[in-house]
């Protein structure tokens, strides 16, 4: 271990000398209270500290040692249903050991080093047991542990591997995350767990393009503005207009395998109300808890600033070892303005260069490397696994032309702009449709018309219909709707009907709170239906008012929380007595015209 000694401090960033020998991104321990920390820069015999804890205290001459490895996750059984911080402690099990406040210098393992798990020795692709002798790569499967009963947990040769067969196999049976089950022909020991440094992307064979959605249950995001598996979203919005919100209805209600949720920065009492919820939330896929298939991070805005940069590096590094498993992720980061402004108040510690409000230059950089580890990946042992990466951005007033904003718009493909107006009006989610786009639509389109043929049509019709409302409103509020000829009127009349029958979701509704893919598609056929059956029988003579009297029209605005998603069936019904009391209109003034 090199030893080195602290020459200056300046907030969490640390000035040490005696580090010549130690690489950049190597662990150290600062200090009597030995605090953890990582060179960050090596200059001429002079290495710059970043520490992840408290520095008050900290003074001139202590020691600093170095660990001569670069920050790492210990990734194994135990991960899932845990709260770490930044850097991996386990928060739960370092409250039992030392108290609610955390202590400089304080530490825990973030597996448990006790518990026994039963390993279940797996198959070769031939059907054969694996065995002494059985030849294996980086990535290849093992055996497996059932972690929770939503989690079975594939043991994997880690990616740093080369063995080319096993030389010993402990097989089936119980053993801690620490125990070797095998070693290869040339001594490299295989254990239920690994370490992987947060920094570096875990290496995949192939990247695939996205071609299935990840389905919400919100039906702005599925049907307007879908997200792929293995694609990237961002959810800019100002205080208070339900980022926050919106990010744990996906957390709870997507179909991922995992979800990992990244409080980045954020407020302790929104982080206490996750970590209150999440354990009593009731997963709608297997009937028991969502934290079974939920690991949280947890780096509030009192904790110490450079553990926030480095957060959302452990949290894509978590997600992208069960995405090795062949699973699907979904990652939410909340936020992402939160962990730039630790990297701006870093960079100001180290006397760097601003670039625009302050953020450093390579801020653009950073969410680069960030995102681009999302995707969906054929894996080393050739399952298919994906990466979702869903950020929150909390610009200050809700000004979307801020640098963070601004820079995350090009790195990602899918952008659900929250609007205040909205936000107010207590519509939620509050995603605008009108500055919200989605670049995935293309990719996800094939398996949307599996589900119903018109997808594409009516998402353009309505979004169409949409913006053809926006401008509307512009002369309403000039001049009032009674002076628009009643096909236009119409256009706001069926609006309202998209905004408040579709886009508009009560969370605390039970039938509403999540909507299946068919429910979601079928009310949106049924609105553009009515739009278009309507219009026609005004263009025949009919008074708006008559069609706006209509029963059915109601009908299909209560439809999202009047059936539920188990009597698709009775959607049927409000179909045929729309054709009933349309077809009666048409019947009446087409005869009307032929007099």
């Amino acid at each position: 271990m090199i030893e080195g000694k602290v020459t200056r401090v300046s907030g969490p960033i640390v000035f040490a000398e005696g580090l010549e020998g130690c690489g950049l991104y190597d662990v150290v321990h600062v200090g009597e209270k030995r605090l953890t920390g990582e060179i960050i820069r090596q200059n001429k015999g002079m290495a710059t500290l970043q520490v992840y804890e408290d520095v008050s205290g900290l003074h001139v001459g202590e020691k600093v040692y170095c660990t001569e490895r670069p920050l790492s996750l210990h990734l194994g059984p135990g991960l899932v249903g845990t709260i770490y911080d930044g850097i991996q402690r386990p928060l739960k099990s370092m409250y039992e050991d030392k108290g609610a406040f955390l202590l400089a210098g304080q530490t825990s393992e973030a597996l448990d080093l006790q518990k026994k798990w039963h390993f279940e020795a797996g198959k070769t692709a031939a059907g054969e047991d694996v065995k002494v002798g059985t030849p294996i790569n980086p990535g290849y499967p093992l055996g497996t542990v059932q972690e929770t009963s939503s989690i079975l947990h594939t043991i994997m040769v880690p990616p740093t591997v080369r063995g080319r067969s096993l030389k010993t196999f402990a097989g089936t049976g119980d053993y801690t995350v620490d125990d070797v089950i095998a070693t290869t022909e040339f001594d490299e020991e295989i254990k239920l767990s690994q370490y992987w440094p947060v920094r570096k992307a875990r290496p995949y064979f192939r990247k695939l393009s996205v071609s299935e959605p990840l389905v919400t249950g919100l039906r702005v995001i599925d049907v307007f503005f879908p997200l792929s598996k293995g694609g990237t979203a961002a959810i800019p919005g100002g205080f208070g207009t339900g980022k926050t919100m919106t990010q744990h209805a996906v957390a709870k209600w997507c179909d991922a395998d995992l979800i990992v949720y990244i409080g980045c920065g954020e407020r302790g009492n929104e982080m206490t109300e996750v970590l209150n919820e999440f354990p009593e939330i009731i997963d709608p896929r297997t009937g028991r808890s969502l934290m079974e298939r939920t690991i949280l991070i947890a780096n509030t805005s009192n904790m110490p600033v450079a553990a926030r940069e480095v957060s959302l590096y452990s949290g894509i590094t978590l997600a992208e070892y069960f995405r090795d498993m062949g699973m699907a992720v979904a990652i939410m980061a909340d936020s992402t303005s939160r962990w730039a402004e630790a990297l701006r108040e870093l960079s100001g510690r180290m006397e760097e260069m601003p670039a625009e409000e302050g953020f450093p230059a390579y801020l653009p950089t950073r969410l680069a490397e960030f995102y681009e580890r999302a995707g969906r990946v054929t894996t080393l042992n050739h399952k298919e696994g994906s990466v979702s990466i869903i950020g929150a951005v909390s610009p200050p007033g809700g000004d979307f032309s801020e640098p963070v904003t601004q820079h995350t718009k090009r790195f990602i493909r899918c952008f659900w702009g929250l609007d205040r107006e909205l936000a107010n009006a207590r519509h939620y989610p509050a995603i605008s449709w009108i500055d919200s786009y989605s670049e995935y639509a293309d990719e996800v389109k094939d398996w949307w018309e599996s589900q119903n043929p018109d997808w594409a049509t009516v998402r353009l019709q309505a979004i169409e219909l949409l913006k053809k409302e926006q401008r509307l409103q512009q002369i309403v509020r000039l001049i009032g709707p009674d002076a628009l000829p009643e096909t236009e009127r119409l256009v706001l009349i069926v609006s309202d009907m998209i905004k408040n029958g579709f886009l508009q979701q009560n969370s605390f509704d039970p039938v509403d709170t999540y909507c299946v893919a068919e429910k979601q598609i079928a009310i949106l056929v049924l609105m553009m239906t009515f739009y278009k059956r309507s219009l026609a029988v005004i263009k025949a003579g009919a008074p708006l008012v008559r069609v706006n009297s209509l029963p059915v029209k109601e009908e299909i605005t209560r439809i999202k929380s009047e059936i539920p998603n188990d009597q698709l069936e009775k959607i049927k019904i409000v179909e045929g007595h729309l054709e009933d009391q349309l077809g009666e209109l048409e019947q009446i003034y087409h005869k009307v015209g032929i007099a």
